[in-house]
């Protein structure tokens, strides 16, 4: 399923207007440790998570990942939003918390590995 229509379907807030949101979501990956998303996410996956910071899109570049979900209203850092912007890096965000919006995308067919 493409960004845009999990987006749609999940009544996502976009915080980065003029990335893609034509990227391919099959996987998922919930954590707020850098590393471990560093080490364990897999190439496409969409990442859920709390964080804000800037190091965020730097993980989602090197991953190559399809974008970031925050979760529980989080805002990005506005430097955060400028280097998303910069690299492209689709940033959404959700009121609810991470685990209620991780159920929601496995109702829709996105699962933890393929």
């Amino acid at each position: 399923m493409k960004l845009k229509e999990l987006a749609e379907r999940l009544t996502l807030e976009l915080t980065t207007p003029n990335a893609s949101m034509e990227a391919e979501v099959k996987t998922g990956y919930a954590s707020d440790l850098l590393s471990d998303v560093l080490a364990n996410s897999i190439e496409g996956d969409l990442w859920i998570t709390r964080q804000t910071h800037l190091n965020i899109v730097a993980i989602v570049v090197m991953r190559d990942l399809s974008g970031i979900l925050l979760v529980n209203g989080s805002q990005p850092d506005p430097d955060t939003l400028e280097k998303a912007a910069e690299k492209m890096v689709p940033i959404f965000r959700t009121p609810l918390p991470t685990f209620e919006i991780v159920g929601r995308l496995y109702q829709l067919g996105i699962s933890g590995r393929r």
